[in-house]
């Protein structure tokens, strides 16, 4: 891999970086709140790269001229690996983590340090996963009883087929995502598909069960009505880790 190609690599990882920050496809790889250290992590290789060029044609201008100037030389060809993440980034757009981690992953449901005071009225209370599951199980569901609640999440199922409203929480990127699981009871549809995204109405109910994976808790939620949804814009809930 010679100069000029290490320049052209520069660039286009900075590209697709940029690509990235300024679409949704960040999001399959990387929290939200990450988005403008992706945006410079692009700029920032494109810069370079646009700095290696100017050196490199400096140089040969100089050398040109007579005056000594550094050595070109070619790095070793393993250097041409580094494409492949580039290649990645721009012909694979990995789906965001579903079912099958979440059913091979224990909850990571965790402690809240409090619970924030809810909405008041007679409208159904919209939750994330996390918050319900947190208020369920730390809380027993003290702001949660005779409330009409809409929770929005993927199902996953476990070994014996038993259905979870899933969403996966993320610390930092898409490889340490861990999910949080709330089980279904109540006019649960006959039949569910893995990775189908669903808006539950429904009501809390103190009934809980331990994940088959890491005996964590999980709540039950009482399942009024069910319907699909598209996934949504992002597709990881940082309510958990926030």
């Amino acid at each position: 891999m010679n100069r000029l190609a290490q320049t052209a690599l520069l660039f286009l990882l900075g590209a697709t970086l940029l690509h990235a920050g300024t679409t949704d496809l960040y999001l399959r790889y990387v929290k939200e709140g990450l988005r403008p250290l992706v945006l410079l992590a692009g700029t920032v290789l494109i810069v370079t790269a646009a700095a290696t060029l100017w050196y490199d044609r400096r140089g040969t201008a100089t050398h040109e001229r007579g005056t000594p100037t550094h050595d070109h030389h070619r790095e070793p060809r393993v250097s041409w690996l580094l494409t492949l993440p580039v290649l990645a980034l721009i012909l694979v757009a990995p789906p965001a983590l579903g079912s099958y981690s979440a059913a091979h992953t224990g909850t990571a449901l965790t402690k809240p340090f409090g619970f924030p005071a809810l909405p008041t009225g007679d409208a159904p209370l919209r939750l994330a996963v996390a918050d319900y599951a947190g208020r369920a199980i730390y809380d027993d569901g003290r702001a949660l009883r005779d409330r009409e609640l809409k929770i929005t999440g993927f199902v996953t199922l476990d070994r014996k087929g038993a259905p979870y409203l899933v969403r996966m929480g993320l610390n930092c990127c898409a490889a340490d995502a861990q999910p949080v699981k709330i089980a279904l009871t109540g006019n649960v549809p006959p039949v569910l598909r893995p990775d189908t995204w669903l808006e539950i109405t429904g009501t809390y109910t103190p009934r809980r069960t331990k994940d088959p994976v890491n005996d964590g808790p999980i709540p039950y939620l009482e399942v009024t009505t069910a319907r699909p949804v598209p996934t949504p814009h992002d597709p990881y809930d940082e309510t958990w880790n926030t």
